[in-house]
């Protein structure tokens, strides 16, 4: 197989479809000569051969004489030759992976200049100042790229043109004379000897394969490692490397370069949208340099060329059915593009795109379904920071709940609440969050912790509610007494104003303009389309009827999770459950349990209404319960108070209850075991009110799902009572309503016995987040101390808390699901953690045959469109 194609003058020995061996570039580029389009000659050294050379250190030694060969069709195209003294021909150097990954790699322009060969430019285009900026030019990406000159105190080679461009008194490069810039050439030629302890090679041909191998190794830049990571492309791909022959920009005044979308890419206007610069090089347009001319006035300039431009833009769009990111260089009026590849776009632009280009009839209703990046959602869904306000961030977290929120720093949940209630906007400033403080999380506008990853406590719950948190901003040191932190220099006291971006994990001092979601009519149609050809059902995570209501309008199916224990910490319910823990014999828990029993039972009420005709299931109390009380000194004494209890009680029977490890330790249905009161009371809470909402005309499907089951003996008792408590609910309301008793899947041995439990479960729900720990042995709260570690290091390809584990949490699920329905083959099975609304989590949930995922309301949309594009391909 050859390691070199050629493509340019009509001819190409490639195309669209060989981005695995020409990366995404090379292929357009070879695509685009197919297409008649005017693209300046050059060829292609394959992907396959990145990776040989990244192992081996070494080219084959026939590539030399492939690349002599495509250099010479090269020279015949543009009839000059590369490295001679006349009408030399000068090439640029690109990188150019299968997928785009713009900015992340390296280009050198303008090899082949030395003294002599600049010289003859010069003389050939009668503009020195042209051939002596280029050769400069030159010398400063090759230093850069291929020797990685830098400096300590910034860019040596800017230092050096500033410097003449301040003793010249001009403020622009173009406005130097020639003589400046090849005394410039000279400086940086010093430079380079000094930087890198070598001379800049006037060889055309050493500086050619300097810069192949520099852009081959580029491929494991810490840019290119980085951005692999998050968009989740795999390691060995390698880059194609693109050498193409130059055209000039900068050669006069009707030459340019520009970069332009064939559509806005931040609205999805149906319009080309872009810049372009007037004698100038392409770098120019994206360093800021220059000031750019909106594309639109082109045709002040050139008209002939901006008319032809907008062809091949409507060309390259209906080739490709999407919108395109073109480079372009005009040469003394003859255009040329450089590149065309698929324009990155906002969420928005996407879903306006996909929607218009349907009604065009560019594509059908499941490519546009397939067109929208179901993780990018959250971004119609939540407030973002306004990309256009200047910010100052403070410190960075982890995106642990997206959105953003402005407020005034409070660093405790009490006074989070006061403050709220009295309409001032807050954000709730902890180390780290837990259940006492869910009234503050809820009060607040946003959240930000200091310590936990993108499952902890802060992370969960704001996720389930819609607000914005930043979680694990490691660098914040938070004084919670003080009532302030402290981050790289910066003070921010109670009262203080910040900015929360959870979308990004950015803390910004002070007030920003926030830009308010608004999904529209795209959305909608797009949302559509995706139900029609999604198996996967979507339910939501919600634990009160506003949590419904709202996911019921993003298209949620049902309730997956009701997590009943949260409803205990509003109002007087905290007391009363107080009461319970407190109390010495059964009789005194089941009469604090009296109390909670209509609290509980109006909670469901208002649930089954909101999601009137669909499945809501309810998880039993599954924490343990030293979380329902106070941990500090003043807080004890306080309850003690108010209990009218002794604090040494009270602190007794605190650490009575304290576990060393409460993750595994006295909580879910070891607690209905241990104290069947529970399990009753919340058994009648829920059938009370099934039965309640149904007499009202509401569709009830009530199902009641006993956490942490680890043996079949386990189910056998709790689910024994719920089923004995219903029909004693039945007699005294006279009337009957259908119910299911399953389970939490979340522990190692649930999935091994599946099919044993599955003879007593009638769904199985698997609890993903606690999974994943049992399983992993990883403790989601101190992960993040070592995970990023373990990412950066190839051991996790990443953050298993927030993509599932498939080779190993997934093997389990995998098992739970082929024994339980084995054993149960009707069995209903579904996923409740926080990977249900993942959508490469989604993705396997669907090829594993699962009933339905459930996640937090705002993820609902997500899932929905994760499904249908994993049905569709």
């Amino acid at each position: 197989m050859a390691d070199v194609y050629s493509f340019g003058n009509g001819q190409a020995n490639g195309n669209a479809g060989m981005k695995d061996i020409l990366g995404g570039k090379g292929a357009n580029l070879a695509e685009m000569t197919n297409l008649g389009v005017p693209v300046p000659p050059g060829f292609t050294i394959s992907t396959q051969l990145c990776i040989a050379y990244l192992e081996k250190g070494e080219f084959p030694a026939t590539l030399r004489g492939e690349v002599e060969a495509a250099m010479q069709r090269v020279e015949a195209a543009m009839g000059r030759r590369f490295a001679a003294d006349v009408e030399p021909l000068l090439v640029s150097v690109r990188s150019g992976g299968k997928f785009s990954m713009p900015g992340m790699m390296e280009t050198i322009l303008n090899l082949g200049l030395n003294h002599r060969t600049a010289r003859a430019l010069a003389d050939e285009s009668g503009n020195a100042r042209f051939a002596f900026d280029s050769y400069r030019r030159l010398i400063q990406m090759y230093g850069s790229v291929v020797y990685g000159i830098s400096g300590t105190t910034g860019d040596p080679f800017e230092h050096a043109l500033e410097a003449v461009k301040r003793d010249r008194g001009v403020e622009r490069d173009i406005d130097l004379a020639a003589e400046d810039l090849e005394a410039l050439v000279g400086t940086f030629k010093e430079i380079v000897r000094r930087e890198a302890g070598r001379d800049f090679p006037d060889d055309p041909w050493e500086q050619l394969w300097g810069a192949i191998e520099a852009v081959f190794r580029s491929w494991n830049g810490r840019r290119a490692v980085d951005y692999r990571r998050v968009h989740h492309i795999p390691d060995d791909l390698g880059t194609a490397v693109n050498v193409q022959a130059m055209v000039f920009g900068n050669v006069s005044e009707d030459s340019g370069t520009g970069v332009a979308f064939t559509r806005n890419p931040s609205t999805g206007t149906p319009e080309v949208f872009g810049e372009f610069l007037v004698n100038a090089q392409g770098e120019d347009v994206v360093a800021g340099i220059r000031d750019p001319q909106p594309i639109a006035k082109m045709r002040d300039w050139l008209p002939e060329v901006a008319e032809e431009f907008e062809g091949y833009c409507r060309t390259l769009e209906a080739h490709y059915t999407d919108v395109q990111d073109l480079e372009f260089t005009v040469e003394r009026r003859k255009l040329y593009i450089l590149q065309t590849r698929t324009g990155k776009r906002t969420t928005r632009a996407a879903v306006r795109v996909a929607v218009d280009m349907v009604a065009e009839g560019l594509i059908d209703e499941r490519t546009a379904v397939l067109r929208v990046d179901p993780a990018q959602l959250d971004q119609l869904l939540h407030p973002m920071v306004d990309p256009d306000a200047e910010v100052t961030v403070i410190a960075r977290g982890l995106p642990a709940s997206p959105g953003a929120a402005v407020g005034r720093a409070i660093f405790d949940a009490d006074r989070a609440a006061s403050q709220a209630e009295s309409g001032e906007a807050v954000i709730l400033v902890r180390r780290e969050t837990s259940p006492d403080d869910f009234h503050g999380m809820a009060a607040a506008r946003g959240i930000l912790t200091s310590r936990g990853g993108m499952t902890s406590h802060a992370a969960v719950v704001a996720r389930g509610m819609g607000k914005c948190c930043v979680a694990g901003a490691k660098e914040v040191d938070v004084h919670e007494l003080e009532r302030r932190f402290e981050v790289n220099g910066v003070t921010v006291e109670e009262g203080d104003w910040l900015t929360l971006d959870g979308s990004a994990g950015r803390v910004i001092v002070g007030q920003t303009e926030l830009v308010e979601p608004a999904p529209g009519d795209d959305f909608l149609r797009l949302m559509s389309w995706a139900d029609q050809y999604r198996r996967l059902r979507v339910r939501t995570n919600a634990d009160t009827p506003g949590d419904a209501a709202r996911a019921r309008d993003y298209g949620a199916e049902g309730i997956g999770l009701c997590r009943t224990e949260h409803m205990f910490f509003e109002g007087d319910r905290i007391r009363s459950m107080r009461e319970m823990i407190l109390a010495n014999s059964e009789g005194g828990r089941r009469k604090a349990l009296a109390k909670l029993l209509p609290m509980q039972r109006e909670d469901f009420v208002g649930i089954f209404r909101a999601m009137d005709g669909f499945p809501v299931t309810i998880r039993l109390l599954d924490p343990p319960l030293h979380e329902f009380l106070p941990r500090e000194d003043d807080e004890i004494t306080e309850l003690a108070a108010t209990l009218d209890v002794s604090v040494e009680r009270l602190r007794r029977t605190v650490d009575t209850l304290a576990e060393t490890n409460p993750m595994l330790g006295h909580r879910g249905c070891r607690l209905g075991i241990a104290y069947p009161e529970i399990t009753e009371m919340q058994a009648r809470a829920i059938l009370e009110a099934a039965c309640e909402a149904d007499e009202a005309g509401v569709e009830v499907h009530p199902e009641v799902m006993v956490p942490l089951v680890g043996h079949v003996e386990e189910l056998r008792h709790q689910a024994g009572l719920v089923r004995e408590t219903a029909e004693a609910v039945f007699r005294e309301r006279g009337r009957r309503v259908d119910f299911l008793v399953g389970t939490m899947i979340e522990i190692p041995r649930a999935c091994v016995t599946a099919h044993e439990i599955a003879q007593v479960a009638e769904f199985f729900s698997f609890g993903t987040n606690d999974l994943t720990q049992t399983t992993l042995g990883i403790s989601r709260d101190d992960a993040g101390r070592f995970l990023p570690l373990y990412a950066a290091r190839g051991i996790l390809p990443e953050d298993p808390f927030q993509t599932l584990d498939q080779a190993g949490v997934g093997r389990m699920v995998q098992m739970a699901v082929e024994l339980g329905r084995r054993a149960s083959p009707k069995l209903k099975i579904g996923i409740c953690g926080e990977h249900g609304g993942d959508p490469r989590s989604v993705a396997f949930c669907h090829r594993q045959g699962l009933n339905y995922v459930s996640c937090s309301p705002f993820r609902v949309p997500i899932a929905r469109l994760a499904a249908a594009q994993v049905a569709l391909e």
